[in-house]
């Protein structure tokens, strides 16, 4: 009776232990149902993506980029064929002993090497846009997991040339700085896109075009002359350098369509290596930086006066012996006169005169014409980051502001406005927008659009700016302040301008200058204006000193490269100029 109790607990126990573990087992397979269920289904599409990362990478390489040429069709900035260099760490055998190999192909460090191999990223950029040849080289070892993506880099290969203008590009290819900016929807090409699939070792067994175009960036055509910006850039260095100056800008334009024919900064930097230069350099100043233009604003104070109808060239002013009180100031010259025409007043660069002509027109006249000749606003040139200046409204200065801004202090401008304005001049009074780009051509060289010369307005009549060429013509003679930036041979229309800088206190007392001298030639019939601007000189400071030679070395150099012939007389100048535009 017992033996049979005791079996059927026996039993008993083991259904016990059966049934629990049959619900441990019941209980897994639900759990492992329902994990396949989330897996399988809640989480296919996101596992499906996860795994395709593992094995199929999308890459992607530039258009080729437009190319910018100068007017006379010569390459400033061009593409040539480079390799961008990656790996897979997971198809890496040994990073300690790949990554020296890799490193002295490169030129890398190998620590740095080492660091992206060993990571646990599915791909990894080791180089970008090394040179075919090192490519080659470092193919040659054979080493497993590496990419080599082929592209293209931007190469300037006039290195200096023209840099602030042109600008460059970044690693991506897309323009940073310059025209290279401005302009990269119209430069950069479309980039082709592919996915390429490994197998488990990494290895590329496949290759999925995503997209690929043909199409190429456009090529720019500028109003830059290559050989002239090559003369106004040695120029320019020779003045800094002979007058240790801290900087200087120059920019020569053609009057009659606003064509910038070079604009040169010094110092200045290689765009192909612009990482090594200071970041102040890769702007283009001439454009984006604004400063007093001094005495070269007495040639807008002497238009207004013309304008206004109470001065002619020979109406005499009163200087007052180069002291002259206005309320609690005094206002000197740096040489003394009595009474003089407008016309000296200009040759002469009396501060006094000047203040004496706002005074007599009033400062609403005063304003409407600087206005008019441009100053106050943006030019509209293709660039980017252009100041407008500094002209506050007349409504808002005081009597010493309309004596100081007549000779150019209390008033700010670019160097493009002032050469504008200059132009406006040579350009029988009309005001043209300035332009740095002449055409766009599509990859097959053929013309998609162009940029003519764009008339913004009239400045003044043709007869007052007849009356200024023949005033600024004055102040390039033997006399005058301007005798300096005449070549032999030539006539020059110019003025000199020496604008005090204001010192961190706030005031002119013992501040540093800017040299400056604007002017254009020939004064029969004018074919270019320069503007020369040389800051904070030490040699010297004044603009008759120390730009207006660098305007005469530029003058002299362009007008024999395009052949502009000196004057024997007037009638034989004009008539050489009219068998040079008939191809005489």
């Amino acid at each position: 009776m017992k033996k049979a109790e005791a079996a059927k607990e026996r039993i008993r126990r083991r259904n016990r232990r059966i049934l629990a573990i049959g619900y441990v087992f019941t209980l897994c397979y639900i759990i492992i149902g329902a994990k396949a269920f989330y897996v399988q289904v809640l989480q296919t599409a996101d596992l499906s993506r996860k795994a395709s990362c593992e094995y199929k990478k999308s890459m992607k390489s530039e258009g080729r980029r437009g190319t910018i040429y100068d007017v006379n069709m010569k390459e400033l900035a061009v593409n040539t064929p480079v390799v961008s260099i990656g790996a897979h760490p997971e198809a890496i055998g040994n990073p300690a002993r790949t990554a020296p190999l890799i490193a002295g192909q490169l030129d890398l460090s190998g620590r740095a090497v080492k660091e992206k191999l060993s990571r646990d990223d599915a791909f990894v950029w080791l180089e970008r846009k090394v040179s075919p040849m090192q490519s080659k080289a470092l193919q040659a070892l054979n080493i497993e997991g590496l990419e080599y993506i082929p592209g293209l880099c931007r190469v300037y290969p006039n290195k200096t040339l023209a840099a602030e203008v042109l600008g460059f590009t970044g690693v991506e290819g897309y323009g940073l700085e310059g025209i290279e900016n401005y302009y990269n929807d119209y430069l950069e090409g479309n980039d082709k896109q592919w996915r390429i699939i490994r197998d488990a070792m990494g290895r590329i067994f496949h290759q999925e075009t995503d997209n690929f175009s043909d199409k190429e960036g456009k090529n720019l055509i500028l109003t830059i002359d290559s050989h002239i910006q090559y003369i106004t850039e040695n120029a320019l260095e020779a003045a800094v350098t002979e007058f240790r100056a801290r900087s200087g800008m120059a920019v020569v334009m053609e009057p009659q369509s606003g064509e910038i024919r070079a604009i040169a900064h010094y110092p200045t930097f290689d765009p192909n290596e612009f990482a090594r230069y200071p970041r102040e350099t890769w702007r283009n100043r001439a454009i984006t930086d604004q400063f007093e233009p001094g005495s070269t604003m007495k040639v807008f104070t002497a238009a207004a006066a013309l304008e206004s109808g109470m001065f002619t060239p020979a109406t005499v002013i009163d200087c007052e012996k180069g002291m002259y009180r206005i309320g609690g100031h005094v206002l000197n010259d740096t040489h003394p006169h009595g009474r003089l025409p407008l016309g000296e007043v200009i040759k002469y660069s009396s501060n006094i005169g000047a203040a004496k002509i706002a005074e007599a027109i009033g400062p609403e006249k005063l304003y409407e014409t600087f206005r008019a000749f441009g100053f106050g606003e943006e030019t509209g040139i293709d660039c980017l980051g252009e100041t407008a200046g500094r002209l506050r409204h007349y409504q808002g200065w005081r009597t010493i502001d309309q004596a100081t801004i007549a000779f150019g202090q209390g008033v700010s401008v670019s160097a493009l406005q002032l050469i504008s304005a200059i132009s406006a001049v040579a350009n029988e009074g009309v005001l043209m927008k300035p332009r740095l780009v002449k055409a766009i051509t599509d990859e097959d060289g053929q013309v998609i659009d162009t940029h003519e010369p764009e008339r913004r307005r009239r400045a003044v009549s043709k007869k007052t700016a007849e009356m200024l060429k023949t005033m600024m013509f004055g102040a390039t003679d033997a006399e005058g302040t301007g005798s300096r930036a005449v070549p032999a041979g030539y006539r020059v229309c110019g003025k000199t301008g020496t604008a005090q800088k204001i010192n961190s206190r706030g005031t002119y007392e013992n501040c540093e200058y800017k040299g400056i001298f604007v002017g254009f030639a020939p004064f029969g019939s004018p074919e270019l204006a320069v503007l020369v601007v040389i800051d904070e000189p030490q040699k010297d400071h004044y603009g008759g000193v120390v730009a207006a030679p660098a305007f005469r070395s530029i003058i002299l150099k362009v007008f024999n490269y395009l052949d502009i012939l000196p004057h024997q007389n007037e009638q034989q100048y004009k008539v050489a100029v009219k068998s040079r535009e008939k191809g005489v």
